[in-house]
């Protein structure tokens, strides 16, 4: 799979004095239909989230408040990291790929949207197995 096929999508915003608003929707600002949305917040300075990749779930990735990188890392061990730190931006990542978040911010808070609901049999957890895994 091609990191290439990662990329940061800018959604709506709208201005306002009173508070900006941004949205995403369902096959419109995100290629796939939602079928799960959670969020990672209150991460101990130095800790790492995710370290796995995905058979069939594809991911939205958005830095609702604060900011953390998203390292993402092809069969090849070639990596690409995206710097989340703005809650207009989000990123898109297809399955096949192995990631991770680093680097959290005091009170960040991360929201994912997934193209599936969990299942844990959808996990590759070892880099090794993902590294020989065909997608």
């Amino acid at each position: 799979m091609l990191i290439e096929n990662c990329q940061v999508i800018q959604l709506p915003k709208f201005l306002d004095p009173r508070g900006n608003l941004s949205f995403l929707e369902t096959n419109n600002h995100i290629p796939f239909e939602i079928k799960r949305t959670y969020l990672i917040y209150d991460v101990p300075g130095g800790e790492t989230r995710g370290g796995h990749a995905f058979k069939e779930q594809k991911e939205f990735i958005v830095a609702l408040s604060g900011s953390f990188d998203v390292v993402v890392k092809n069969e090849k061990g070639e990596k690409a990291v995206f710097s989340l730190n703005r809650s207009y931006l989000g990123l898109y990542i297809p399955n096949g790929l192995w990631r991770h978040m680093e680097n959290f911010s005091t009170n960040a808070v991360c929201l994912v949207t997934t193209s599936t609901l969990y299942d844990a049999n959808d996990y590759i957890r070892d880099f090794d197995a993902f590294s020989t895994h065909s997608f």
